[in-house]
């Protein structure tokens, strides 16, 4: 699944700079997510990045944008151009460039 932001956003730019797909982008009020870059980190991270550092907690999954693990690797190999191992928590993503 993409992840959004809810209303509760407080406009703090943390997830901003996490995000290593440029998926969140200020909004004509609070910051959004682009559905169509959003990975939840898979490839990059064992965890999504803009969750970790919201201080409000307003990045659930999005209900309408549901995706598997394997379909959110897809996504991060197109975008990407790389492949990816399924990272744990106490792994770093190995990544392999396609030349």
């Amino acid at each position: 699944m993409a992840l959004m932001i809810t209303d509760e956003c407080i406009n703090c730019d943390v997830c901003e700079p996490e995000c290593p797909n440029g998926a969140i982008s200020l909004g004509p009020q609070i910051y959004v997510i682009d559905p169509n870059l959003c990975t939840e980190c898979v490839g990059h991270f064992a965890t999504s990045q803009c969750v970790e550092v919201c201080p409000v907690d307003c990045i659930p999954l999005h209900p309408e944008h549901q995706e598997t693990r394997e379909q959110l690797l897809a996504k991060y190999q197109l975008i990407t151009g790389n492949e990816a191992t399924f990272p744990t928590p106490d792994q770093s993503p190995k990544l392999a460039s396609h030349s």
